[in-house]
């Protein structure tokens, strides 16, 4: 889960936890029923991160390197952003102008690409080290 989502589920599975534990703070009193209370609650607060654990897991376990969810989407978007800003964009600029054919030729803002390039370069390697894990 990520973003919003995280947060809602985040904060109902945090309001959850404060009630149970409220009520069973209320029932229970002595030392080891506390600690078994604390255990409990502990138990119910890691749960949204072995979910999201396992999302990740199952999104990067795809064989595919266009499938695995959106962050490959977005990977390929910012590869062909890349080529056409360093490699296609000058090549077409010098063709265009050694031809005299006068066209314009688009340019990409790079530096809200090198942003989102850099992002997704952090989860890429995050990625690759969950795989590295597994093996």
């Amino acid at each position: 889960m990520s973003g919003i989502a995280a947060d809602v589920v985040g904060g109902a599975v945090q309001g959850v936890v404060e009630g149970v534990g409220n009520v069973l703070d209320r029932l229970f009193t002595s030392d080891e029923e506390r600690a078994k209370l604390a255990l409990v609650r502990l138990e119910i607060e890691r749960l949204p991160a072995l979910k999201q654990i396992e999302i990740n897991l199952a999104e990067a376990a795809h064989p595919s390197v266009f499938v695995a969810g959106w962050r490959p989407a977005i990977g390929w978007v910012c590869a062909l952003a890349l080529v056409w800003a360093f490699l296609l964009q000058p090549v077409a600029t010098w063709a265009i102008s050694t031809f005299a054919l006068g066209l314009p030729v688009p340019a990409i803002a790079t530096d809200h690409l090198f942003e989102l390039v850099l992002a997704m370069l952090g989860m890429a390697g995050l990625r690759t080290f969950e795989k590295t894990k597994r093996r």
